[in-house]
């Protein structure tokens, strides 16, 4: 089903609120490596936000997106400060890892190899 257009403008005002918030209690870099948002989606009822995460440099994604999980809490209460003026509840917090990044670099290494 399409997005709606508030869909998409809450999606939007917490992608930004949560960038911040990952600067701000330093979950931006992990573990030697960059954590950014690339995708946030939410349900049509604005419970629920679904926010996908690129892992560069890191070893081990799924220990960085474990640590994210356990801030959970955290990082919901400061989006919660943020965004209160904005939505009525502040939605669940769903992080997954963003597997488009992974798909482009195989695809760009099968080209490269039919090429020779």
């Amino acid at each position: 089903m399409k997005e709606s257009i508030r869909q998409k403008k809450i999606a939007g005002v917490i992608q930004e609120a949560l960038n911040e918030i990952f600067q701000k209690l330093g979950l931006n870099m992990l573990d030697g490596g960059m954590v950014s948002i690339s995708d946030v989606s939410v349900t049509p009822d604005l419970l629920i936000a679904r926010v996908s995460l690129s892992f560069y440099n890191i070893e081990n994604p799924q220990n960085a997106l474990d640590k994210m999980h356990i801030s959970l809490s955290e990082i919901r209460y400061q989006l919660g400060n943020k965004i209160k003026n904005q939505v009525r509840r502040v939605p669940e917090l769903e992080f997954y890892k963003d597997e488009s990044l992974d798909q482009a670099f195989k695809i760009e290494e099968l080209l490269r190899k039919i090429k020779k």
